[in-house]
């Protein structure tokens, strides 16, 4: 079962476990829309794999299954994959 973490790993906004707009890869590491197509270009700066949205779990199975509250924050991973997008080829 989905963990659904709580916030974005590179910039830690609160990610609710209906929004749309959080992304996980097969690891479940969670990030943001914003940060996952502006800064990791769709790709998990942790394991390298791609990033898709995470799916909504229905409100009358969160009572029973209810998501994560463990934070993960990582933003060293994100400012690597940033740098490197930005460096001269």
């Amino acid at each position: 079962m989905l963990q659904l973490r709580p916030s974005c790993e590179c910039c830690d906004r609160d990610l609710p476990p209906q929004t749309r707009d959080a992304l996980i890869c097969s690891f479940e590491c969670t990030f943001c829309r914003e940060c996952a197509e502006r800064v990791l270009g769709g790709i998990c700066p942790n394991c390298g794999g791609e990033l898709v949205r995470r799916p909504v779990r229905s409100p009358d199975k969160l009572s029973k299954f209810p998501p994560s509250a463990a934070r993960v924050f990582k933003p060293e991973g994100c400012g690597r994959v940033a740098e490197a997008m930005t460096r001269p080829a």
